[in-house]
């Protein structure tokens, strides 16, 4: 029976044994790769996690640019409509003092209409006054 256990043993060591030297030199590739891809995935972890803070860095600052553009236009705006309702009182003002003219203008040509016509009666006048003194005279 120890024959029978050694030979048993024997064949065992045959067959199995540069089986498990391939199976542990294999492993040992294996667990070597796995460390390989491990780190890689570790890298391409630490940058996405440095991509995505330079990310929501980015996000931020443009967020303060555009709120700061944002107030800038809201100032230009402001501006630009306190500029139109000044100006709107300027030329509002300005319109007032050139009907103002115009009436005037309009007053002193209806005056020298007057004027003219009473000039040309005062004329008439004195041509008939005229006339009538060659009568008395005559």
């Amino acid at each position: 029976m120890m024959d029978m256990k050694e030979g048993l043993r024997e064949l065992l060591q045959e067959m199995v044994v540069p089986d498990l030297g391939r199976i542990k030199e294999e492993n040992s590739k294996i667990s070597t790769s796995l460390d390989y891809i491990n780190k890689q995935l570790d890298d391409v972890n630490a940058h996405l996690v440095d991509q995505s803070r330079r990310i929501d860095d980015l996000r931020t600052e443009l967020t303060e640019r555009i709120d700061e553009t944002n107030k800038r236009i809201d100032n230009v705006k402001s501006e630009l409509i306190k500029l139109i309702v000044d100006i709107r009182a300027e030329l509002g003002h300005k319109i007032d003092q050139n009907n103002m003219r115009m009436d005037r203008l309009t007053e002193v040509i209806v005056r020298r209409e007057e004027h003219q016509q009473l000039e040309a009666r005062l004329g008439r006048v004195e041509g008939e006054i005229s006339l009538i003194k060659e009568r008395i005279a005559a």
